[in-house]
């Protein structure tokens, strides 16, 4: 008996994703667009809602349990996750995804009423919708907070390479001025663009100009330290400018070790300081390694 109910309710989900898809995808638009915000034109929604229903139909055609298509169905899962990373990137709610496919579920189910006059067909193809598209709002609400938390890293770290330019300040040198706080995440944005900067420009000198960080720790002296020996590393000498009264106070109460680096209280006296390491290496009868 389980069998049969089964072929049936597939056989009527069947006609309706398919013979009956463009009554479906006409009121499903129409429900989105009255009932639940739009995101988009009614274009979009039309090929979102064709693309849905094509992927479910053939789904209905394979050997799946219906409960298990939204799980296990590649051609649903990528459907559905386009849905909601669309939906993401255009800045809708995830309300109104997962109200987009209440709103499936809902005409789906009106549907059902039109396709079978058989109660016990209608009542189990109704579990099996319910079962299968509630799955389907789990997983849309998921890539949404996927997507939405993609989109907040790529903006994070766009604004730690904006707030981190390095500037070529003269024919090989060149510096970073930090303002704000310095942590690992912007440590190594840093550190890469500087040594990027550096092999680009063939750079002999490095100033990391700290006037604009409020406060110098632990944390953040390490972080200067490993960025100096990456520039070493390439070959160039890094200087650490902007160093306050106070900031060497507490560098000091620290017991922190920055004597391997040379330091200076502005950014014209590294400046300077970097002009005279160049003309050294470049002065007539000057012996560099």
């Amino acid at each position: 008996m389980q069998a049969t109910d089964d072929t049936a309710v597939r056989d009527l989900l069947t006609r309706i994703f398919d013979a009956g898809q463009a009554d479906l995808v006409d009121d499903w638009v129409r429900w989105q667009l009255t009932d639940s915000p739009a995101w988009t034109g009614e274009q979009e929604l039309r090929r979102e809602a064709r693309e849905l229903l094509d992927a479910l139909r053939e789904a209905l055609g394979t050997e799946l349990r219906l409960e298990r298509i939204v799980d296990r169905d590649e051609a649903v899962r990528a459907a559905l996750r386009g849905l909601s990373e669309r939906r993401a990137r255009a800045g809708a709610t995830p309300a109104s995804t997962a109200m987009a496919i209440l709103g499936l579920k809902r005409t789906t189910l009106a549907a059902l009423e039109r396709h079978t006059e058989d109660p016990e067909v209608r009542y189990q193809a109704s579990l099996q919708v319910n079962r299968f598209l509630d799955a389907a709002s789990l997983l849309t609400f998921s890539v949404y907070v996927e997507g939405r938390e993609e989109i907040i890293r790529r903006q994070h770290q766009q604004m730690l390479e904006l707030s981190t330019p390095v500037v070529r300040l003269w024919r090989q040198v060149l510096a970073v001025p930090l303002i704000g706080t310095l942590d690992s995440s912007r440590t190594q944005v840093v550190m890469n663009s500087l040594l990027e900067a550096i092999q680009a420009h063939e750079a002999r000198v490095a100033i990391i100009d700290i006037t604009g960080v409020s406060t110098v720790d632990t944390a953040v002296a390490q972080h200067l330290l490993q960025t100096v020996s990456a520039v070493r590393l390439m070959g160039a000498e890094c200087l650490i400018s902007g160093v306050r009264p106070s900031i060497a106070q507490t560098v000091t109460q620290l017991g922190i070790n920055l004597s391997h680096i040379e330091t200076r209280g502005s950014l014209a006296d590294a400046l300077a300081t970097a002009m005279r390491l160049i003309d050294d290496h470049t002065r007539p009868g000057v012996v560099t390694g």
